[in-house]
């Protein structure tokens, strides 16, 4: 399971810092927000110990919440 938080973990960091890097109109910015937010809360280091509470089960709800508002980001620049 910490294989697959850190793959999905640097697939969101890296795909976040090449939009950044990129820059296209149209919402890029806040999908590479959310990318880069989707990278620390997969990132298993980072949670090992609940350093503020908080549980994998509240960190994939989090998750889900950033990949599910995607189409309510880019629903504008459409």
């Amino acid at each position: 399971m910490a294989l697959l938080g850190w793959m999905v973990s640097f697939v969101a960091l890296f795909g976040g810092l090449a939009l950044r890097q990129d820059m296209p109109v149209g919402g890029s910015v806040a999908i590479s927000n959310l990318l880069i937010g989707l990278a620390i809360l997969a990132c298993p280091m980072l949670w090992r110990d609940k350093p503020m509470g908080v549980s994998r089960a509240q960190r994939i709800v989090a998750a889900l919440a950033l990949i599910l508002a995607l189409p309510l980001i880019l629903l504008p620049a459409a």
